[in-house]
């Protein structure tokens, strides 16, 4: 993709509703990284739910600064079978109401009864369009400024707005913090109980404010002013982290927000998403398919941006549905925070995805500490499954206190650092983050036979959380994250000339390979096979996401193939998901291009809502899964545009191949993709038609040497460029700064 080429996501790509939407998890989302919106409800109650990514209740459960709440005694009561024990110690704490992440509040317009709302998203400007009766609504969350604008056109006379805040209890008039609550189909927010909000109502202005805790405070702000055109209003969710004058400077922001008016607040705002769409884009012969990775993408921006909180499970789209958010809408370290940012790599936006890489490098003496006070032991980890400060939350013991979750987080500096060819980050982040982990996990393990194994071992989701769930040392999930760890601290060390790559060879020599049966699929863990369905592929983590088996290797390839197939056997009535995505991530890899297209057709089509957003079960009941509920989580999204994406171009292992993986249907047609990351800095765009490759630009940001799959046409098109065939790949050196433009016939 040229630089100068403009690329926005087109007109198909948007949202659009023709009739009222009734729902929160239905409605126009909007974000800037800092502040959320949901667009939802009737005219005469028009909602903008508000959402902001500090705002929680982060007072931690007493349960967990207690003596017993340990790994060393998780361990012990494992091995003795006091299963009830484990659930009251660990388990518990995430059966109360706090810690929680809290919804900020809303803004409700009143703009007549009965009028239906028709509800529009462009993507291109991520400007919400709404048209009651004779009023027009337009809506934008400045990526500038951080606040939120909004004009109405011919507003009805009797137009009036207010702000509301969350239903909860007034201290001392009722709630329980310490009631027992659910994590999937929560309780009503009105457990938690806080002082009464302080509230302002002065003509043009309005507010709230709601004191949490005494360090921390938050409010919704707005402003508004009449013109000749109609009205505008200025609003912003703050927070008491914003500063000691936190009130006054936000009153200030609304002013000045005013002062610039919407269209021309409106103008930098379009200028910073005209940037974003820069980084890549698709053309695909599937406009769904194409519609919903440019979706993907938005809520990356929306939810993700440099200097702010990363996104946790619904990103800044915190429910507003009067309960607590599924799941405390907490960091979920142990799959779904990894899969969430697993896909802007190859998308191209590396500053979004520095936002979560940042967070966890700032978060190293959280992690120290949780290492030393629950595990007793050196190096990093942070718990499972937490709050914005890293307090653990607790859940089933098996995972939420798995240490080998801790490791899965390494693969994403590796990652970030093997794409981006960046190797300042690569000496100053990503080896010391794998070696502090490293030394963590070795404090563990216990070697016997020549052998390394952790004292217990489990495998994502298996079993719940019953005894059976503490399966044998190692599990597949377990041992296929510790040779992950020590095969990347190897290559790092090589790479970087730590000098380390002999102590890092050392332990992965010692630790076991993985279990595979006669049938050679893969095993939950040396002496059990999956038997029955199950929405997580934990046994499968060698193949994807770690990628330590190789498609290529005829050995390999057998294991591979045998896993998937007995995948399929097995059956999707107990997936979620993202178990649709993961199994299309797994297609992809085989090449198997149909099959992965289906997977993510039934996704988008079934278990999505409206607006794109991944509700996890079946909840049109089209016999998919069991699960027909509809919690709304993030990365399930993420994780189907990597899927896509890695249909489009594999780049693993220094090799590249173009559109590996494409459904039949599409190689008739044009089909694209335009600069995507595909490692050591290389930006790659391509075109095919009719199965041949017909445009092909490596772009690369230094000096480097490109091995691509010598198929599809190749051959002919690098005629001349004094790229050299080995064993079936095209080798050739790139200087950087310098693309390569290669097109069929020229």
């Amino acid at each position: 993709m040229e630089k100068d080429k403009r690329i926005l996501p087109g007109a198909h790509c948007d949202l659009h509703f023709d009739d009222t939407v009734t729902r929160w998890d239905e409605a126009i989302p909007l974000g800037n990284g800092q502040m959320g919106a949901l667009i939802w409800g009737p005219s005469d109650g028009l909602r903008f739910s508000l959402d902001r990514g500090d705002i929680w209740d982060t007072t931690p459960y007493p349960g967990i600064d207690s003596e017993e709440f340990t790994y060393s005694n998780m361990v012990q009561l494992a091995k003795e079978g006091k299963v009830d024990e484990i659930r009251r110690i660990f388990d518990g704490p995430y059966n109360h109401p706090l810690p929680t992440k809290l919804p900020a509040g809303k803004l409700i317009f009143d703009l007549g009864k009965g009028q239906n709302v028709v509800s529009h998203l462009e993507l291109a400007r991520a400007e919400a369009r709404l048209t009651i009766g004779g009023t027009r609504l337009c809506c934008f969350l400045s990526a500038e400024s951080k606040a939120g604008f909004l004009k109405l056109d011919k507003a009805p006379e009797e137009f009036r707005f207010h702000i509301e805040n969350p239903p909860f209890s007034i201290k001392g008039e009722g709630g329980q913090a310490d009631a027992v609550t659910n994590s999937v189909q929560t309780s009503s927010i009105s457990l938690l109980a806080y002082e009464k909000p302080e509230i302002c109502d002065d003509g043009d202005v309005r507010w709230f404010v709601q004191k949490i805790r005494n360090d921390f405070s938050y409010g919704i702000f707005a402003r508004q002013k009449r013109t000749s055109a109609g009205t505008e209003i200025a609003f912003y969710a703050a927070s008491s982290r914003d500063g000691a004058d936190w009130k006054e400077r936000t009153l200030r922001l609304l002013d000045e927000a005013l002062s610039e008016g919407y269209d021309k607040a409106f103008e930098a705002h379009c200028a910073w998403w005209a940037g974003f769409w820069q980084q890549s884009s698709v053309t695909l012969p599937d406009k769904l398919f194409e519609a919903r990775w440019y979706l993907t993408q938005y809520y990356l921006g929306c939810c993700s941006r440099k200097g702010f909180y990363p996104m946790p499970l619904q990103g800044l789209w915190t429910a507003d549905d009067g309960l607590l958010p599924p799941w405390k809408g907490d960091y979920h370290l142990d799959l779904n925070i990894q899969l969430t940012y697993y896909s802007y790599l190859k998308a191209n936006h590396l500053a979004e995805g520095e936002c979560f890489l940042d967070y966890l490098w700032d978060m190293r003496e959280c992690a120290q500490n949780f290492a030393r006070s629950f595990y007793n032991a050196g190096g990093l980890c942070l718990p499972s499954t937490m709050t914005i400060t890293g307090v653990p939350l607790g859940g089933w013991a098996m995972y939420s206190f798995s240490p080998t979750n801790q490791l899965w987080l390494c693969q994403l500096f590796e990652r970030h650092y093997h794409f981006t060819g960046d190797e300042k980050f690569g000496r100053e982040r990503a080896y010391p983050y794998l070696k502090g982990t490293a030394e963590f996990i070795l404090s563990l393990l216990e070697e016997r036979d020549g052998f390394l194994y952790l004292p217990v071992s489990s495998s994502p989701e298996i079993h719940d959380d019953e005894l059976e769930a503490f399966v044998t040392p190692n599990s597949n999930y377990d041992l296929a994250l510790m040779r992950y760890l020590f095969w990347a601290l190897e290559q790092l060390s090589a790479e970087l000339g730590t000098g380390e790559e002999a102590r890092w060879s050392g332990v992965l020599s010692k630790l076991p390979e993985l279990a595979v049966n006669k049938d050679k699929v893969l095993m939950i863990s040396p002496d059990e096979c999956l038997t029955e369905s199950h929405r997580h592929f934990s046994h499968a983590m060698g193949i994807h996401p770690l990628r330590l088996l190789d498609p290529d290797d005829t050995a390999q390839r057998e294991i591979i193939d045998a896993t998937i197939h007995d995948l399929e056997k097995l059956g999707t009535e107990y997936w979620v998901g993202f178990s649709f995505t993961w199994m299309a991530e797994l297609y992809a890899i085989q090449g198997r291009g149909n099959a992965a297209a289906e997977k993510l057709r039934q996704l988008w089509l079934y278990i999505c809502s409206q607006n794109g957003f991944c509700l996890n079960g079946d909840y049109q009941d089209h016999g998919l899964t069991s699960f027909k509920y509809r919690p709304f989580t993030l990365e399930t999204n993420f994780c189907a545009a990597d899927a896509l994406q890695e249909m489009l171009v594999r780049s693993e292992g220094g090799r590249l191949e173009l559109f590996p993986a494409i459904p039949t249907s599409w190689q008739k047609e044009r089909t694209g993709f335009g600069s995507f990351l595909a490692g050591d800095g290389l930006r790659v765009s391509a075109e095919c038609e009719k199965g041949e490759i017909t445009r092909l630009v490596l772009d690369p940001c230094k000096d480097t040497c490109v091995r691509l799959k010598a198929d599809q046409g190749l051959q002919a098109l690098f005629a001349g460029t004094g790229a050299v065939c080995e064993n079936g790949w095209l080798v050739l050196s790139l200087t950087g700064g310098k693309p390569l433009v290669l097109t069929a016939g020229q």
